[in-house]
């Protein structure tokens, strides 16, 4: 099969298209032949490095999520998932490739209607962002800021809680044209990526779901509603600065939260029965799956160029060759 491997550490170019033999599903594991492939920003951090400090390392198959059909199972597994198109996390065990194991308790079956592509676009951010809303008690009727809204998970955070019934649903984003997209996915008001340029905006928030992380990231504690909570689920500007806890402790009468959120922390059984929800809201049309790019597996490097140029809105999914 060919796979994309890192290399090394590094920008795009340290990703290589591989040949490899077919890997083989271990207990608890399936196989999948691939349709498509989540392109997503943690892909980005692994390869430049940027998780060394917690066990990443190079030479391995790069990605995460992907969907496909099961074409065997391990040991321990039930037989009837062969010949079932489903979505899946694939761990380290990686998924840019023709084809991926995955953990079973991990899989989720596809409604007919809905693409391989959409699947893997919608798959991961979608859940992250469900269960990163309710992990900061995101209630019906709060406002919302999404800091970063451009990326797979802002698209899904902004959805989400618009279909919640958030109040008002802000957005930090870099450019007037992206700021109408997701006006069109749900986003109330639109800020530039330091919170400014909406008068009509809110000054401050009940929830604030930030990507972004990076140095600005205390001066958005000013932004929160007594009682506010913000959730980081991202960094895609780096982490923030050793000492961002002490904007918070400046506003100690306000009450205020700072929570990460990582999907590791949500039991298998019940991330399955989320994302099985979210695909058949989308198959009803009530979530839209935000594709900026499709492009084969050989052309990785090209999406991870697109991403480090901030080019992306929504994910990019890549496909097999032999699609």
């Amino acid at each position: 099969m060919k796979a994309v491997m890192v290399q090394a550490f590094g920008g795009p170019e340290v990703l290589a298209v591989v040949d490899l033999s077919d890997p083989n599903p271990a207990a608890g594991q399936v196989s999948i032949t691939t349709e498509a492939i989540g392109v997503g920003g943690i892909d980005a951090l692994i390869r430049s490095g940027a998780l060394a400090a917690y066990g990443a390392t190079p030479g391995r198959i790069l990605g995460s999520e992907v969907a496909g059909t099961v074409t065997e199972v391990g040991e321990g597994v039930d037989t009837t998932w062969v010949g079932r198109r489903v979505w899946a996390l694939t761990g380290e065990s990686g998924g840019y490739a023709e084809q991926a194991v995955a953990p079973a308790e991990t899989l989720v079956p596809l409604p007919a209607d809905l693409s391989a592509v959409d699947a893997v676009t919608l798959g991961s951010s979608a859940m992250v962002a469900h269960f990163a809303l309710r992990h900061a008690h995101f209630a019906r009727g709060e406002s919302v800021l999404v800091r970063g809204a451009a990326g797979g998970i802002g698209v899904m955070a902004v959805q989400i809680a618009a279909r919640g019934g958030a109040g008002a649903v802000a957005v930090t984003t870099s450019s007037a044209e992206r700021g109408d997209r997701l006006r069109e996915l749900g986003a109330t008001h639109v800020l530039d990526r330091l919170g400014r340029g909406a008068p009509d905006a809110p000054a401050s928030y009940d929830v604030i779901l930030d990507i972004v992380a990076g140095a600005d990231l205390p001066s958005f504690f000013a932004r929160l509603e007594p009682n506010g909570r913000m959730v980081a689920v991202g960094a895609m500007a780096g982490m923030p600065p050793t000492d961002f806890g002490m904007e918070m402790v400046a506003a100690f009468r306000k009450s205020m939260s700072f929570a990460t959120f990582s999907a590791d922390t949500v039991p298998p059984l019940e991330r399955r029965a989320a994302t099985a929800e979210l695909f058949t809201a989308a198959s009803r049309g009530e979530l839209k799956a935000v594709v900026h790019e499709t492009l084969h597996l050989e052309q990785a490097v090209s999406a991870h160029r697109k991403m480090e140029a901030g080019e992306v809105f929504g994910r990019i999914a890549l496909t097999p060759s032999r699609n």
